[in-house]
């Protein structure tokens, strides 16, 4: 077979599958190279979510004429000189590949001016340069890009909707404003401005981000050890969100997610946060350039440490020590959290409910304990199937019924044909119904317990499980025969929302609606609620919703419909009547009348509704009989 050499045009588009492969990452790369250029005033704006129209617009330094035709050309870069360069990169762009990638799959138009001169153009169609123009601009360099991906239709079909592309890009700029609050940064979309900052400071650009009253919420931080540098802000013991889309790391200015820092972070909040709740942290990590790579792969998104064990010890005992409260936190704290209250350092340091006993380093419900290599091959030995005869075994199956197998194969079947009549009985017997009006209601224990007695049989029904699973079977059941109605709401309930989330609930307002919410956009981000369905007036709407954006990143490859019927199962916990409560004997009776006397009834958690107690378990409990 003949090796071919391909030609730049092709070359340059399966760059641009790596480099640039939605919207947001041109928007990235663009920015980026305004910043390198020195720009104070940067100015982004997308329509179409990016799709039809990307412009970025900065005051930096310019691309003289006789550079701008080496702006289009692969590898061509201001940044580095030698391959040694790479062991201590500064510029947040250094691999000549960005803008080379864009103009290879799409329309671009550089018009830039450096002071003193005039300013030029060039343009560039699929890769395809033009000539160089005289043109009428600003000091700087103003980069626009239409119809992306419009000569590579297969990758153009595996973008996401507009409004999702948007939301993408709208995070990528929330980054650029926090990494850099010294530059004033401008994010219009569809010619609405969706975020603006001023350059003065971080906590102003925390505030243009997440809204004044973040400040509150927050620890300001500025630790120095081990040679590496902490600062920023992270949320004080008990403020957190429901997924990780609220934190930052900028590792010497650039915006990564990186594993050893996230661990960090996650184990010192472990003893403060509840399951599925994830700590808020806008945090710089500045560590000399020659320990750091940041060429691990071309859209920079990630860096690799020389010695993991350091940046994470660092890391886990700052934050630890100032969500603690001990002496040392003193030397890492700027200010105290919350702002608004003039309080000793001390007391501000003391966690706003009971203490809880400090716990050592540990991974959280999610995070898979640390090994040895010589742990981890042990750990692979124990799940690794032996041989016992015809069956196989785990060696794990000490913990569990196992049987070795050495006669024939028909044993195996008989064994697990005898499982399935079991468990058939067992689903059998679990389908219990009787007549309602043979029950006698004879009281109820611990206000939650409710006492039935029928003929020599009794039964005990959880009145919370019971309820519970009489208004999820009929919002189901609504769901199904489209029959649900909404009830409005006197005072409509605002949901404020980061614009990843944005994008992500307003592609769902058709789902939510038909299960019986009335949801409308509020604003460039947050949401309205005007109506619920009337089944769930009770229910809490901020649980309900931080529900969904607790599994914000896993619900956006799956049928968003299905998990949302499990979120009613959740709501119908919540608006069913609890435990403790006392019903009164209309509300006894309408109950086991909903029942329709099925006792065999689970909840949608899969709770037993109701437990069957025969006479004979209670004479045996009272040695009447043996």
């Amino acid at each position: 077979m003949k090796i071919q050499v391909l030609a730049p045009e092709v070359y340059n588009q399966i760059a641009a599958g790596e480099v640039i492969d939605r919207p947001y990452s041109v928007v990235k790369e663009l920015v980026e190279n305004a910043i390198d250029a020195g720009a104070t005033q940067i100015a982004v704006e997308v329509e179409g979510g990016g799709k039809k129209l990307i412009r970025v617009t900065d005051n930096g330094g310019g691309i003289a004429k006789d550079d701008l035709a080496n702006a289009y050309a692969a590898h061509a870069t201001s940044k580095l000189r030698t391959a040694a360069d790479l062991f201590g990169v500064t510029t947040l762009g250094f691999r000549g590949e960005a803008l080379a990638s864009v103009a290879s799959v799409s329309k671009m138009n550089i018009v830039s001016r450096v002071q003193g001169e005039e300013a030029f153009s060039l343009a560039c169609e699929g890769g395809v340069r033009g000539e160089i123009l005289p043109a009428a601009g600003a000091g700087g360099t103003e980069v626009t890009v239409r119809e992306l991906f419009f000569n590579t239709p297969a990758r153009l079909k595996f973008l996401k909707s507009d409004q999702q592309e948007e939301g993408d890009v709208a995070g990528m700029m929330a980054r650029f404003i926090l990494s850099r609050p010294e530059i004033a940064f401008t994010f219009s979309a569809n010619g609405k401005v969706k975020y603006r900052s001023f350059g003065d400071g971080l906590s102003a650009a925390l505030a243009a981000v997440y809204g004044a009253d973040i400040l509150s919420h927050c620890y300001e931080l500025n630790a120095d050890k081990h040679g590496i540098r902490l600062h920023g802000y992270i949320g004080d013991r008990n403020y957190s969100k429901p997924n990780r889309t609220y934190q930052s790391l900028f590792v010497n200015g650039r915006y990564v997610v990186n594993q050893t820092v996230a661990a960090a972070f996650t184990n010192a909040y472990a003893a403060y946060l509840m399951k599925r709740q994830y700590p808020f942290y806008v945090v710089f990590l500045d560590v000399p350039p020659e320990i750091v790579d940041v060429n691990v792969h071309p859209n920079k998104a990630d860096v690799r440490f020389a010695d993991n064990q350091v940046i994470y010890g660092t890391v886990y005992s700052v934050v630890s020590s100032v969500l603690d409260g001990n002496s040392r936190a003193l030397e890492y704290l700027v200010s105290t959290a919350p702002k608004q209250e003039q309080q000793p350092l001390e007391m501000a340091l003391k966690p706003h409910t009971a203490p809880m006993p400090k716990q050592e380093a540990r991974p959280s419900a999610d995070t898979p304990p640390a090994m040895t290599f010589e742990e981890a091959k042990k750990e692979l030995q124990f799940h690794i199937p032996v041989q016992t005869g015809k069956a196989t075994v785990s060696p794990r199956g000490r913990d569990r019924a196992v049987f070795e197998v050495s006669a024939p194969t028909q044993k195996e079947i008989d064994v697990f044909e005898e499982n399935k009549r079991a468990l058939a009985e067992a689903e059998k017997k679990g389908q219990q119904r009787v007549d309602p009006a043979s029950l006698a209601f004879k009281g109820e224990l611990f206000r939650t317990y409710l006492i039935y007695e029928c003929g020599d049989d009794a039964y005990i029904v959880d009145q919370h499980a019971a309820h519970e699973r009489i208004i999820y079977d009929r919002l189901r059941e609504k769901a199904e025969k489209r029959e649900i109605v909404s009830q409005p709401m006197l005072v409509p309930f605002i949901l404020t929302l980061n614009p990843a989330e944005f994008a992500f609930l307003v592609k769902q307002f058709p789902i939510l609606a038909e299960l019986g919410f009335e949801v409308e956009e509020f604003g460039s981000d947050a949401v309205k609620v005007s109506a619920v369905p009337a089944d769930l007036m009770k229910m809490d709407l901020s649980a309900f919703f931080n529900e969904i954006m607790e599994s914000y990143e896993s619900l956006r490859a799956i049928k968003l419909a299905d998990i949302l019927k499990d979120k009613l199962a959740s709501a119908a916990c919540k608006a069913a009547v609890k435990g403790g409560e006392t019903l009164t004997e209309e509300e006894v009776k309408s109950l086991l009348r909903r029942m329709n006397g099925d006792m065999g009834l689970k909840c949608p958690h899969g709770r037993p509704v109701a437990v069957h107690v025969g006479r004979g378990e209670f004479e045996k409990l009272f040695k009447r009989i043996v």
